[in-house]
């Protein structure tokens, strides 16, 4: 159940001390009235006023300029009736929590000409209580004027500080999410290709057990090697996140092709030129993915990768002969390793391109990475 406490807001922007001075000030007032049916009819209207200003507080919608409007008429009656002008600041506060700018600017417009013109013509008719209490007025008709607008503009701004957290806490969580998304595809294409090596190498020493125990025992060597080099991999992965050079990468893909009985032929030259770190980490995990997919899926056996270079691009080339992407029945290539690399690429701004069908031999991956821009040299 709500109590009554929390039909107000939390922070008034006054001391609640003040207000429940406000609360007894016009009871105080009235009392100083003679005649009996002008204090009834006083105390009727300011409990009348309190009503109004509570059913404002827990109504929402067009209710609560209606009974916003019946407050201003109260407030003008008692300003009229009975000299009483200080149920503006009521209105002031109230009018300053109204969130709709269109709404806050009319009744804060309303409250004040009605409170102005009130107090104009007390001073007219020459009302001797309202010219006594002039300094009193005078405060309570600049509250009138300011306290509606700091109000707005300290809600306003307390409401723009919780979007602004808010955003803050989507974007921790979207780069928390992109965090791990990118660590899902290190660790996939880092133990991907290792494990992959290491069932090829698995099932090598198991066929040469019997007929050749020296070689099975050396392909044993190269697993507990290739086992050794995963778990090194993941260890400098996970604590520094370094990026690998696309000579490693080379050298690594010859390996696991080797082991595959798939034949490895380079072309160009791996040291790339005017190539950022992230760029070529970029390339090597797009080529470790390619070099996997091509072991795994492509029963190849040949692979060519060619590198190559323009005056805006690195270009690395990964050709297999092997039955091409549509008539191969694994998903797994227009799966999650195609999608890492072309999300790795977007990143760099850089593009996939796949080539595969009845028009040539195999299928052909073609990563391409843009170059750092050098600015050109003044001459002096």
């Amino acid at each position: 159940m709500q109590k009554w406490s929390q039909l107000f807001y939390k922070n008034t922007g006054l001391n609640p001390y003040v207000w429940l001075v406000f609360f007894i000030l016009p009871f105080y007032y009235i009392s100083q009235y003679s005649k009996l049916w002008t204090l009834v009819t006083g105390i009727v209207i300011i409990l009348v006023f309190f009503v109004c200003y509570l059913l404002a507080f827990i109504t929402r919608g067009w209710q609560v300029y209606m009974w916003i409007g019946l407050l201003i008429a109260i407030s003008i009656t008692m300003t009229i009736a009975y000299d009483y002008a200080y149920f503006s600041l009521f209105l002031a506060f109230f009018i300053g929590n109204i969130k709709n700018k269109a709404g806050f600017i009319t009744l804060y417009s309303i409250n004040l000409a009605a409170s102005f013109l009130t107090i104009n013509y007390g001073f007219i008719i020459q009302s001797s209580r309202l010219l006594s209490q002039f300094p009193f007025v005078f405060i309570s008709l600049m509250a009138s004027i300011l306290l509606p607008v700091s109000t707005y503009n300290k809600n306003k701004r307390e409401q723009l500080e919780g979007q602004l957290e808010n955003a803050n806490k989507r974007l921790d969580e979207l780069v928390k999410m992109e965090e791990r998304q990118r660590i899902a595809r290190d660790l996939h294409d880092t133990l991907g290709q290792k494990l992959s090596l290491i069932g090829l190498k698995t099932d090598l020493a198991k066929r040469l057990l019997r007929t050749n125990p020296e070689q099975a025992e050396i392909e044993l060597n190269d697993l507990r090697q290739t086992a050794s080099t995963a778990l090194k991999e993941v260890r400098e992965m996970v604590t520094t996140m370094r990026g690998t050079q696309l000579v490693d990468e080379l050298f690594r893909a010859e390996q696991i092709l080797k082991a595959a009985s798939i034949e490895f032929n380079l072309d160009g030259n791996p040291k790339l030129h005017d190539t950022s770190q992230l760029n070529e980490n970029v390339l090597g995990m797009c080529l470790k993915e390619a070099v996997t997919n091509v072991v795994k899926h492509s029963q190849a056996t040949i692979c060519t990768i060619r590198l190559k270079e323009t005056l805006s691009d690195n270009i690395v080339l990964v050709h297999d002969n092997g039955i091409g992407m549509e008539q191969g029945s694994n998903k797994d290539r227009r799966g999650t390793g195609i999608l890492g690399m072309k999300e790795r690429l977007e990143f760099v701004n850089g593009c996939l391109d796949i080539r595969s069908g009845a028009d040539m031999d195999g299928t052909e991956l073609i990563i391409q990475v843009p170059k750092l821009v050098r600015k050109p040299i003044k001459e002096e």
